[in-house]
């Protein structure tokens, strides 16, 4: 345990507060000024919000914008270290909030900004190079070893349950990464972009280097190679795929593996290099209750990605068990979806126009999900409820997954009003592929 107790120079913790605040501040003011906000939480009629937390609706009016500014300022305040603690918590449940009350614009990093915050809010990243530590007069050079191996360990876990859900064959034959590159082959200069050979290239590059950055920048002699590669991978990646800000979040934890004292001499030239003496001076004694947090916190990282493994069907069509396990840029999927109400007295068909229910981005991500469907049947069920018919909504649902033939997703016969979803198992409704 010496080695996690240890006390280290808290550079690398400081610095990455300071990237994550003002990411996340980029992040959140950026989509207030670019219409995110606008087309996925204010122009919706509703949102698809995770199952279980459909109350999570957005504010009305001009509610989600001032969410989203003071979302963007306690960011801000993060970045600063002011109030550092209380900002954290802040900022991590506002970007919760966003995060579980709507499905229809999906990356996993959002989940990992949110898992972030989370960790953040344990770790003493307030303590130097801080409006705190200005007020207070207190500032505190050291951490104790395992702060790092915390953030370490989590995207230890992001790159290597990534590497591992890209060895299939619709990535190891180059097909899904040709769909995305194929785009650009028509700008000059980039016609290779549409060759099988480079589909290969890019898709075991993608397989090699989640599966061995992490132990590159482990070790010293490979390590500035691994920063180097790092580069050139999310470079390539912001320039080829629409991810926001990953690029530049995925990249900040590599001041983890860095050596503290150098990042110090190059960041916080002022700051006095750690003593034993200050070190000892700084112990803040036993850390049990935190690493009592930490341990079931990864525990449940470790099991949530392999969830899809005990799931019958495959997780690329099926999608259970695809959130939350960082299965990132995997696949092309297109549908098509008709729902079919009939009065439950009667058997009469009635008339619903989803469409006017959602907007473009909406009806196109629902029609590929089944737990969007699903969703989007239970609204038409309360829908008709609301005006005293009591209906059956049964669904034609086709998908295809990287451009082969569309499979019928959801068993027509079964009214999905009246049916569960289950987070942890197969859902008998939704076809195994």
């Amino acid at each position: 345990m010496d080695i996690l107790s240890k006390r280290i120079d808290n550079s690398a913790l400081v610095l990455f507060r300071m990237f994550f605040g003002g990411l996340m501040a980029w992040q959140s003011f950026e989509y207030l000024l670019n219409g995110w906000v606008t087309r996925n939480l204010v122009s919706p009629r509703f949102t698809f919000s995770h199952i279980g937390l459909e109350w999570l609706q957005p504010l009305p009016g001009s509610g989600m914008y001032w969410y989203f500014a003071i979302m963007g300022m306690a960011a801000v305040f993060v970045a600063a270290g002011f109030r550092y603690r209380w900002s954290v918590i802040a900022l991590t449940v506002l970007w919760a909030g966003v995060y579980f009350m709507q499905k229809s614009v999906y990356n996993n990093h959002f989940y990992l900004l949110m898992l972030t915050g989370i960790l953040l809010t344990f770790l003493p990243a307030g303590n130097y190079a801080s409006v705190d530590g200005m007020i207070s007069g207190k500032k505190k050079l050291s951490m104790p070893a395992w702060c790092a191996w915390v953030m370490i360990l989590q995207m230890t876990i992001v790159y290597v349950f990534a590497s591992v859900a890209k060895m299939y064959p619709g990535w190891i034959s180059g097909t899904f990464p040709g769909i995305v590159l194929s785009r650009y082959a028509h700008i000059p200069g980039l016609s290779f972009f549409a060759d099988s050979w480079f589909h290969q290239v890019v898709a075991w590059s993608g397989i090699l280097f989640d599966l061995l950055v992490i132990p590159m920048f482990l070790y010293k002699r490979t390590r500035l190679l691994a920063l180097l590669a790092s580069l050139a991978f999310h470079a390539f990646n912001f320039l080829t795929l629409k991810i926001g800000i990953f690029p530049f979040f995925a990249l900040s934890f590599a001041v983890f593996f860095f050596d503290p004292e150098a990042l110090r001499r190059i960041f916080f030239r002022q700051k006095p290099m750690l003593t034993p003496n200050v070190a000892a001076s700084e112990a803040t004694g036993n850390n049990t209750v935190l690493l009592a947090f930490f341990l079931p916190y990864f525990l449940i990282q470790l099991i949530l990605p392999m969830r899809h493994w005990f799931i019958p069907g495959d997780v690329l069509f099926t999608e259970e068990g695809h959130r939350l396990s960082w299965r990132m840029m995997l696949r092309h999927r297109t549908g098509w979806v008709n729902f079919r109400v009939v009065d439950a007295s009667s058997g009469k068909p009635l008339a619903y126009d989803t469409g006017a229910q959602l907007t473009k981005r909406q009806l196109k991500t629902m029609q590929t999900h089944p737990d969007m469907i699903w969703q989007m049947a239970r609204r038409i069920h309360s829908d008709f409820l609301g005006k005293g018919i009591r209906v059956k909504v049964y669904v034609d649902a086709f998908c295809s997954v990287n451009r082969e033939p569309a499979k019928q997703l959801i068993d027509p016969s079964v009214d999905l009003a009246a049916t569960d979803f289950f987070y942890f198992e197969h859902s008998p409704w939704i076809r195994k592929d």
